[in-house]
């Protein structure tokens, strides 16, 4: 394997606190307090989520870079920090509006909306920390 050919990944880590219920609004609120249990409260409750960013491929020869990691921070932060930060995920952007924020779903939008802008031919990952002991990564 050359020089050009070999991959390497980089990361970016991120922080922002939200708000959210998960639930289901086809049920009343004792089916989705039996499924969601403390996430359905209907006065929503928060987290303080940790995003990392993994962006793999080839470094360009002229540069070293798989991505400059300036361009990464700009585009994290525009399209997941400004967008998702002291808000309520519910009601305070469209994203989930029809969508239940499942830390599933969350990863999943944050993928969609980096992936827009991050060039194709590099490969994207998300993890998602909404709490210490739990994450999720899209894709798996």
């Amino acid at each position: 394997m050359s020089g050009n050919e070999r991959r390497v990944a980089v990361f970016r880590k991120e922080h922002f606190n939200a708000a959210h219920r998960i639930f289901n609004p086809a049920w009343d609120d004792r089916k989705n307090a039996e499924v969601f249990g403390k996430c359905s409260n209907p006065h929503y409750h928060g987290h303080n989520y940790e995003l990392i960013v993994k962006v793999t491929g080839v470094p360009d020869p002229e540069t070293g870079y798989v991505m400059d990691m300036k361009v990464l921070s700009r585009l994290t932060t525009e399209e997941v920090i400004e967008k998702f930060d002291h808000k309520n995920l519910n009601l305070d952007t469209v994203y989930f509006r029809d969508l239940n924020p499942t830390a599933e779903h969350i990863a999943m939008v944050i993928y969609d909306l980096l992936r827009a802008r991050i060039d194709p031919r590099l490969d994207l990952q998300v993890r998602l920390y909404e709490t210490e002991r739990n994450f999720v990564e899209y894709p798996a």
